[in-house]
């Protein structure tokens, strides 16, 4: 059973109870063969709580999407970032999930004070930053981004299904399933592959 939202609150409300913006941000995406990693920024209001907030990977599909429905209606501001495969081969996966986080947060329409992220730290940043591990089981924040960014990025990844058919994007989101792997094999890599991730893929996957 998710935390509640009084558990999951109690990093915010040492800065709500200062008058300060509290972003949450979360990235998802880094382990895909195909696609972009993700990123979103949360800003909730502390007014609107929102239940059964908890790391997006330990939610149902029908669940995940009740609660982006939520996070959509009740949360003060919500941004979204990405960085594409290019981008990652550029950069490494690491440095791009940053990036995308850095692109979330600018994006949303009033910048917080002060931004909480799944353990990922953001030097430089103008926002005093508080990296937590598990953050997206610790936070409402960041949990709320972290259904964000999973919405966001599988349904991108539906859509690139039908832009490159035959690999199944629509099922496993780029992740290196078995299925995937073979259709790499017998397709080879799209504009849409992470090709320094390929190494992955071997023949002995048949």
């Amino acid at each position: 059973m998710p935390p509640s939202w009084d558990v999951l609150t109690i990093f915010e409300d040492v800065f709500w109870q200062q008058g300060l913006l509290v972003a949450g941000t979360d990235e998802v995406g880094r382990g895909p063969l195909a696609g972009p990693v993700v990123a979103a920024a949360v800003v909730l209001d502390p007014a609107r709580p929102i239940e059964g907030l908890d790391d997006s990977k330990k939610l149902s599909v029908s669940r995940r999407l009740e609660l982006f429905e939520l996070i959509e209606a009740d949360a003060w501001a919500i941004g979204v970032g990405a960085a594409g495969p290019r981008t990652i081969e550029r950069i490494n996966i690491f440095q791009a999930a940053r990036l995308a986080m850095r692109r979330a947060i600018h994006r949303l329409p009033g910048q917080p004070d002060v931004v909480l992220s799944d353990a990922m730290p953001l030097p430089g940043s103008r926002h005093h930053t508080v990296a937590l591990i598990r953050g997206d089981q610790r936070s409402a924040s960041i949990a709320a981004a972290s259904i964000v960014a999973k919405v966001v990025r599988d349904r991108y990844m539906e859509a690139l299904a039908e832009q490159y058919p035959g690999y199944g994007f629509e099922e496993h989101r780029g992740y290196p399933t078995p299925r995937h792997r073979q259709a790499i094999l017998a397709l080879g890599a799209s504009r849409a592959h992470r090709t320094t991730f390929l190494n992955k893929v071997t023949p002995t996957t048949r």
